[in-house]
Order: structure tokens, then C-alpha cells, then sequence
């Protein structure tokens, strides 16, 4: 059994739909008992978390803070990590890249949930690995 909470402090209330999109990417990855926080929240609370943390003085779209890299505790319950996704970033990209809302804060949980089990975007080869299963995650 996986559990998920979303946090709406930023009180933006249309996500209902990300419950379907995060039940498929979990069962499609073959994870189970996994838990994690998702966040939704402002420009300066991730800017502050993403100087506070990488030492990045400005804002970002999502950040991922993942509980054990990938050390599997034997623990009836695998503790993932939090997902924090500024909103009006997500709504900033979403004009920019014409996705609309729903698409860009969909792609933001996927980024963020793929970040908290290991992958990343360091170099070109990591890069295509993350882009393809978050593709087929999206689809």
C-alpha cells in the first residue's frame, strides 16, 4: 500500500486529478508501500528551501528532498521524501511552454517522484533515462 499526502499551502485547490496521475506512475514503476510529501506552495518558501539547501539564492519549479538515497530500511513502510512545487512557477511555465496547468503540474510530481527514488539530470546519458520514463509516466 502507498501513501501520498499533498500539502496545498499555497491554497491553490485544482489538483484532484493528480491522485490518478500518481496512483498510475506508482503502480507502472511496481512500487509498493512507499510514502511521500507533496507540497504546493509559493515562490519564496522554494527560493528559501533552495538556498537554505544547495546553496542556490533563487527560485525553482520543483525541488525534491529525498529521506534515504535509495538505502532501503527494513521498515514496513519505505519513507520517500517531500516534493515541493512552487505554483506560481508551475503557472509561469505553463504559459511559456503552452502546456496548460494541469500538464505542467503533472510533469512537476513526475520530476520530483523520479528525483526521490534516484534518477537525475546531471549529465546528457542520466538526462535521456529521466526524460524517457518520465514520458512514458505522463502518457
Amino acid at each position: 500500500m502507498n501513501e501520498y499526502f499533498i500539502e496545498d499551502k499555497y491554497n491553490y485547490q485544482d489538483y484532484q486529478y493528480l491522485y490518478e496521475i500518481i496512483d498510475n506512475a506508482l503502480d507502472k514503476l511496481k512500487l509498493n508501500n512507499v510514502s511521500f510529501s507533496i507540497i504546493l506552495t509559493d515562490n519564496q518558501e522554494v527560493k528559501d528551501l533552495n538556498n537554505k539547501y544547495r546553496g542556490i539564492d533563487k527560485t525553482t519549479d520543483v525541488l525534491s528532498f529525498a529521506l534515504n538515497d535509495q538505502k532501503r530500511i527494513n521498515l514496513p513502510i519505505n519513507l520517500l521524501g517531500d516534493i515541493y512545487i512552487s505554483i506560481p512557477k508551475m503557472k509561469e511555465q505553463a504559459i511559456n511552454y503552452k502546456t496548460g496547468e494541469k500538464r505542467e503540474l503533472s510533469f512537476l510530481i513526475i520530476h520530483g517522484l523520479l528525483h526521490l527514488l534516484g534518477y537525475d539530470h546531471l549529465n546528457e546519458e542520466d538526462e535521456k533515462i529521466m526524460i524517457s520514463i518520465q514520458k512514458e509516466l505522463l502518457e
